[in-house]
């Protein structure tokens, strides 16, 4: 539970007139279970200040008893150090609900980036099998790595719910993490949109009933609703039950590849026509089925130790992503004949049906189907989150912030399940071109503020940092950033369009709010809860001050 704590400073000599000191001259100050550790003189650079008379008596500094924050404020750095280092921010509303450990953790990123193999058969059917297994070798390296890398370093520099929208926002100022929560956001919804469409269209062949009309959108309402109120009792659900889903979807997959090895055929694999390689299809399901690394980060104030958790997950989840697409895309084109018109969304279970029988044909559809599932819940867990996180920062009105009794954020679950209801009869291929789109733009940000935090606060605590220096940093954004420069120009017309369209919606909602906000039509506020990064200057747009 959050106390306030009196911090003693060394007091200046009393004299008969006020004393004036320099909130520079304090550099550090450590504060362990409450008690200053160490204070570290900066010099006797004296930019600004303030009247110190009654200081030991008066200053407060508020601090959760799980947060370690180290945030560039100034001049001076404030390291705050709980008394339990295992937790993350929150700590005082939330002892009796259980953290995300690291195996869920693994499996929620797992479905925030892939689900498993379903949705890479495209990349066959664009690119022939060579370029389709050299994709998922080769794309990791230019676009998942570095996602992960700069996820796991920003993540654990600030482990609280909203993520990436205050990574951008400590580096932007509020105005540009607003609009990278607002593109993050729709590009989530929108992502999301399509599993429960899916999950309906691999029961319409035992359905035929469900394959459009009314019965079509009644099931995934329904499946919206039931899904959406997991999401509402908790991440602790969420987790476990991703986990029991994940094994779930792998398992066939691993069967299908012992049962296939009599039937394949490496001559197979290294089939490729480079004059009839459907170039746009291909980079658009690679870029689809390896993102939304950063996704995570929105969920990071409810891991537990997210300082040790988040890095070693994302290592795992990596390592289990590219294996989960690479080995049934190696047994697949291997075991059977190339016929590229057929390898279109749910041929693996096709493939499964022809190595190994019926049996497990009705398995990898029924992983598919569990698997649609699971990237729901993820996804809508941390759209969700991250609108709670930019309301605790009081960037959307205060009730965004509502937590229900098991700690999920309600109004946030609320809009971004409206939202895939609503955005749920657009066609595969518009969803996911629209979402690489949005997704493309919020990632250029993400970029440009991890390098320039790297270069503006070298020093500051990283829990996680990645073993490179400022050029480095540059030159690791700079293959991705050409990545996305192709993706965003092979887009068609009408998505590039309708996605300017969202962006333009983004750029007039903040001043809207603001305008909201000043007119106290509705309240907003910034949690106590978490550490203050101004640095004191009111009319700086920065959270970290210059």
């Amino acid at each position: 539970m959050d106390h306030q704590k009196h911090v003693s400073y060394p007091q200046a000599p009393k004299s008969a007139s006020p004393t004036k000191c320099s909130l520079h001259d304090i550099s550090e100050v450590s504060i362990t279970n409450g008690v200053p550790a160490k204070t570290i003189p900066s010099g006797s650079s004296a930019k600004s200040s303030v009247d110190c008379t009654g200081m030991v008596d008066d200053q407060k500094l508020r601090i959760t008893s799980n947060k370690q924050i180290s945030i560039p404020m100034g001049g001076y750095n404030v390291q705050y150090s709980g008394i339990n280092e295992q937790h993350s921010p929150r700590g005082n509303s939330s002892q009796n609900i259980k953290k995300i450990s690291i195996l869920p953790l693994i499996f929620l990123i797992f479905y925030e980036v892939s689900g498993g193999p379903f949705g890479v058969e495209d990349s066959v059917k664009a690119a022939g099998p060579l370029l389709a297994l050299i994709g998922f070798v080769v794309f990791p390296f230019i676009w998942s790595v570095p996602e992960a890398l700069i996820t796991a370093e920003m993540g654990t520099m600030f482990p609280e719910d909203g993520g990436y929208v205050i990574w951008v926002s400590s580096a932007l100022g509020p105005y540009w993490g607003f609009q990278q929560g607002w593109m993050k956001w729709l590009s989530g919804v929108i992502d999301n949109a399509l599993y429960p469409v899916m999950f309906v269209d691999y029961l319409k062949s035992s359905f035929p009933a469900l394959g459009d009309g009314y019965p079509r959108i009644l099931a995934v309402i329904v499946l919206t609703i039931g899904l959406t109120y997991m999401n509402f009792r908790g991440m602790t659900i969420v987790g476990w039950v991703a986990v029991l889903l994940g094994v779930f979807s792998i398992l066939p997959f691993i069967i299908m590849g012992f049962v296939s090895v009599p039937k394949i055929e490496p001559s197979r694999w290294l089939v490729v026509d480079l004059h009839t390689v459907d170039w746009n299809l291909y980079l658009n399901t690679l870029f689809w089925n390896l993102n939304y690394w950063d996704s995570i980060s929105t969920l990071a104030g409810e891991v537990d130790n997210p300082k040790k958790t988040l890095p070693k997950a994302l290592f795992y989840a990596l390592i289990l992503v590219v294996c989960g697409y690479f080995f049934p895309l190696l047994v697949g084109t291997g075991a059977v004949p190339l016929h590229r018109d057929v390898w279109t969304e749910g041929y693996f279970s096709e493939i499964a049906k022809i190595v190994g029988g019926v049996w497990l044909r009705w398995w990898v559809q029924a992983g598919a189907a569990m698997s649609n599932m699971g990237m729901f819940v993820t996804e809508m867990s941390s759209d969700s989150f991250q609108l709670l996180g930019m309301a605790e920062r009081g960037m959307l009105p205060e009730f965004f912030a509502k937590r229900s009794r098991y700690r999920t954020p309600v109004i946030g679950i609320l809009f971004s399940a409206s939202g895939v209801v609503l955005l749920s009869q657009l066609t595969f291929q518009e969803i996911v071109a629209a979402e690489n789109f949005l997704y493309c733009f919020g990632m250029i940000l993400e970029f440009i503020a991890f390098v320039r935090l790297r270069m503006k606060w070298p020093a500051v605590s990283r829990p996680y940092k990645i073993p490179v220096g400022t050029m480095g940093a540059v030159v690791m954004c700079v293959p991705p950033t050409i990545l996305i420069c192709v993706v965003l120009a092979l887009s068609t017309i009408k998505v590039m369009v309708i996605s300017v369209f969202a962006i333009v919606i983004g750029l007039v909602l903040r001043p809207f709010l603001k305008y909201v906000e000043k007119k106290r039509w509705v309240k907003f506020s910034t949690s106590e809860d978490l550490p203050n990064l101004h640095d004191g200057h009111e009319g700086d747009e920065s959270l970290v001050s210059s």
